[in-house]
């Protein structure tokens, strides 16, 4: 699963979070905030991409690809720095991070992938523990450049848990906008099959999180998968995604990419499975397309190289 680092640490990392209390978060917002001016992160308002027939349905410099994606290449061989010089030379601009620095602080971190052309704009993140720890989580994400703070992973049958976290995001949300960073989450299938007592938690989630603070990232393969074990989105699986974009009160702002096998649901390199991703992107455009599969079909080199030569190719 697209966790971003080890799924289970997430989610006992967001388990403990709550204790971080509106006060001290509102304590952290003052401290980030002294002397830096917040962009404006209000979300630009859903539309269908509009162009000249053959354009470029995704914009190159909006391809990314998270890093989770690599594990087997960043961990093994070739490692970290030469795959992420591969990543650059098939042409990505971006990534997402996952998986921590490789024994680099932030700030040299920042210095190699400005050496390469690379620029580490998203990252995923549990959801902090404590004041100083999402400090950190911030500190770091601004030394780095980065644009976005994504909370990759949730799971609870229980609502309160869904709705504590909705809440402790809020929180972090308007800490990240001081330091003018945008705050999302991102989904997997279970947001949406969960009956947590006559609602999902999907329901919960973009019914309790400020949208005018907190954007998703849409992951597009859980949200197809979602709809087809749900039952909703069964018979036509990229309406269903594009309904769950145009009815959530938050901006879809970053979206995951990756495809689907038809024959037995699993994940798939892009243009290999069954996911109409074109029509998706033609109803509704973001500001990231960040390739992903968590089980690459050959290789994690060559997940890359056809995920970005796919969007590439896809035009309007």
């Amino acid at each position: 699963m697209c966790f971003g680092f080890n799924g289970e640490a997430a989610l006992a990392q967001s388990l403990g979070a709550t204790r971080l209390s509106r006060r001290s978060a509102l304590r952290t917002v003052g401290a980030l905030g002294a002397g830096v001016l917040a962009t404006g992160v209000a979300a630009p308002a859903a539309q269908a991409t509009t162009g000249s027939a053959g354009a470029p349905l995704v914009p190159p410099g909006q391809i990314s690809i998270q890093l989770w994606t690599m594990r087997a290449a960043l961990e093994g061989d070739p490692g970290f720095d030469e795959t992420l010089r591969g990543i650059a030379g098939i042409g990505y601009p971006k990534v997402e991070q996952a998986l921590g620095y490789f024994g680099r602080t932030a700030a040299e971190l920042r210095t190699f992938y400005d050496s390469i052309g690379i620029s580490a704009t998203s990252s995923h993140d549990g959801i902090s523990d404590s004041e100083s720890a999402l400090r950190t989580k911030i500190d770091n994400a601004a030394t780095l450049g980065q644009s976005f703070l994504v909370v990759p992973y949730l799971d609870s049958p229980n609502r309160d848990d869904w709705k504590r976290w909705a809440e402790a995001m809020n929180h972090e949300a308007e800490v990240a906008r001081a330091a003018g960073l945008r705050y999302g989450y991102h989904n997997h299938a279970h947001e949406f099959t969960t009956d947590l007592g006559g609602v999902t938690p999907w329901q919960v989630l973009t019914s309790e999180l400020d949208p005018a603070l907190v954007h998703l990232e849409l992951d597009l393969y859980w949200a197809v998968r979602g709809g087809i074990e749900s039952g909703q989105g069964a018979n036509d699986p990229e309406g269903f995604a594009i309904d769950v974009i145009r009815s959530a009160p938050q901006a879809v702002l970053q979206y995951h990419v990756k495809d689907r096998h038809p024959e037995d649901g699993d994940m798939a390199d892009l243009g290999t499975g069954h996911i109409d991703f074109a029509r998706i992107f033609r109803a509704h455009a973001v500001l990231e397309y960040v390739v992903e599969n968590d089980t690459p079909d050959v290789t994690p080199q060559q997940t890359a190289d056809v995920g970005y030569r796919y969007l590439r190719a896809l035009s309007i």
